[in-house]
């Protein structure tokens, strides 16, 4: 039950980012550097607060993560806000995660994992549909916007598998949002420095909420969630994630529901599905 809990509660995190980012950016509130660095720096503040709290000091912060989680962290972040520069909650949802499963999969493959018929099933079906979720078209998404998104779900993959063995997750958590900090900020005033960026009030004030709430915290619970969960277990449950963020992005940002968007989330989680369940069975 507790497994299932945080399960839950950091999968309302990953839809809610998709949300926030989207409504922050889709209306120029600020740009994509500015998004990342305020939620990167914002996330460390508030896991720095927590870590303090608990320990009683910030020394577990230098020991916790990995330079490697870290990159892993920024690159999903900050290909993750310019993607969503173009692309709807529930589409950018759609390919992160598609993405996600196949970084896993192929990962498994590449350590020695033999994938069955079922797999090459699912992975195929999955293929097909994110192929068809971009193909041109009137409902299409923009291509940059869509293959900025597939990057990120590559680099959110590689950090999710660096949570097994990270130790504490909040302390993980917190290492890997403090060395991602630099990069972040690096970022931000290179953006700046070209002239390409802006913020407004409204836009810091979401962001804060991204990197403070459904980032920092909600990637914290997704760390103590992994400590009994299994990685193709989690790569399951995140197929729920598009979902959760295409109907919010419908019912709070007004968003629409195409039929492309149906199809290929049907084929898609559907192939995943059938691929995750067969490598569960071997």
């Amino acid at each position: 039950m507790r497994t299932l809990l945080l399960t839950v509660a950091a999968l309302a995190c990953f839809a809610g980012n998709s949300l926030l980012a989207r409504l922050a950016l889709r209306g120029g509130e600020l740009d994509g550097g500015s998004f990342t660095a305020v939620r990167i720096v914002s996330g460390a503040l508030t896991l720095a607060a927590l870590v303090a709290f608990r320990r009683g000091g910030l020394r577990a912060i230098a020991n916790g993560g990995s330079a490697r989680a870290a990159f892993a962290l920024f690159a999903y972040a900050i290909l993750f806000s310019l993607a969503y520069l173009t692309l709807s909650a529930g589409t950018g949802a759609l390919i992160l995660f598609a993405a996600v499963q196949i970084t896993m999969l192929s990962a498994g493959v590449a350590r020695g994992h033999r994938p069955g018929g079922a797999e090459w099933c699912g992975l195929a079906l999955a293929f097909g549909g994110l192929v068809y979720l971009v193909s041109p078209g009137l409902s299409a998404p923009p291509v940059v916007g869509a293959a900025l998104m597939a990057a990120a779900g590559a680099a959110w993959g590689f950090y999710t598998m660096a949570a097994k063995g990270a130790g504490s997750p909040l302390e993980a958590t917190a290492g890997n949002f403090a060395r991602a900090t630099p990069m972040a900020l690096a970022g931000c005033l290179a953006m700046w420095a070209g002239g390409g960026a802006h913020m407004s009030f409204a836009g810091a004030g979401l962001a804060v909420a991204s990197g403070a709430l459904t980032s920092g915290l909600g990637y914290a619970i997704w760390y103590t969630a992994l400590e009994t969960l299994p990685v193709s277990r989690a790569a399951i449950v995140q197929l729920t994630v598009p979902l959760i963020a295409a109907v919010a992005g419908v019912a709070l940002l007004g968003e629409a529901m195409s039929w492309r968007l149906a199809v290929a989330a049907a084929t898609i989680l559907g192939g995943v599905g059938l691929a995750l369940t067969g490598k569960a069975r071997n």
